[in-house]
């Protein structure tokens, strides 16, 4: 059983439900990563999504957008991040790490070296925003047949018919983009997301996360109320925005008390 699937086990046996914070990697500066990391794990992160920093980051809104080029200006790149990530493995061997990015810097990389990369950095779970399932059939099992899960955004505009393809080839948890646009728009409806949850349900066992929209513990807590992870990032970078001074402090302070409201 991978890492990911485990740590739902686990939390599904405690009737508890995943917190997924999401940093980009090498805000606000590279050293800053690793201890981020560590940090939000120790406040009660069970999954961490970890952004590769992209020059045209699409699904992006702005707070991670103007991470990714504070990183970026930083040089930061994809060897960067699995660098980042054996250092974070080689401390902790139980916490998942999913990279979250773009198809660029795969491809530029070579997919094959991409994954044989990952693997012996320790990643987990890969999330290419921007990888059409209907063509990323020999990607998706490259990635599964390295010992890692390819995990897909649905969007409540997602048919039920593209639902049951993902659901194919996905593996770890389904990503529930909670509302069309970018990352940190607002207006989050709890209230509409239990039935399309349930729609989703039927196509699938995969845990299901929610992402987009998500700012805070009250809000997480409702939406676990029909899902099975809430994935905050944009409220947690605008968190180190605000003051990278002592961001692991600050990345602690916010995820412990998502984490507290979450476990009410």
């Amino acid at each position: 059983m991978s890492r990911i699937a485990s740590r739902f086990e686990a939390l599904r046996r405690q009737g508890k439900k995943a917190l997924i914070p999401f940093l980009t990697a090498g805000f606000p500066n590279p050293r800053a990563t690793v201890p981020l990391m560590q940090a939000i794990v120790a406040a009660g992160a069970d999954v961490i999504e970890l952004g590769v920093p992209f020059s045209d980051p699409m699904a992006d809104g702005p707070v991670i957008q103007r991470a990714g080029e504070c990183a970026l200006r930083h040089n930061v790149g994809l060897e960067d991040v699995l660098a980042m990530v054996s250092e974070f493995r080689a401390r902790d061997d139980a916490t998942p790490v999913v990279l979250m990015g773009y198809a660029n810097p795969i491809e530029a990389a070579g997919e094959a070296k991409f994954v044989d990369g990952a693997r012996a950095a320790g990643v987990d779970g890969v999330i290419v925003v921007d990888y059409p399932p209907e063509e990323c059939a020999d990607f998706a099992q490259a990635v599964r047949e390295a010992g890692m899960d390819l995990i897909f955004l649905l969007a409540p505009t997602t048919t039920p018919e593209r639902i049951a393809m993902i659901a194919k080839l996905a593996s770890g948890y389904l990503y529930y983009v909670s509302l069309t646009g970018v990352t940190g728009a607002s207006h989050l409806d709890v209230s509409a997301l239990g039935s399309r949850i349930a729609a989703i349900r039927t196509q699938t066992s995969l845990p299901v996360g929610v992402g987009f929209g998500i700012r805070d513990g009250a809000t997480a807590r409702a939406v676990c109320e029909v899902a099975d992870a809430a994935i905050i990032g944009s409220r947690l970078i605008a968190e180190l925005e605000g003051d990278p001074s002592d961001p692991a402090v600050r990345a602690a302070a916010f995820v412990r008390s998502v984490r507290e409201a979450m476990d009410r």
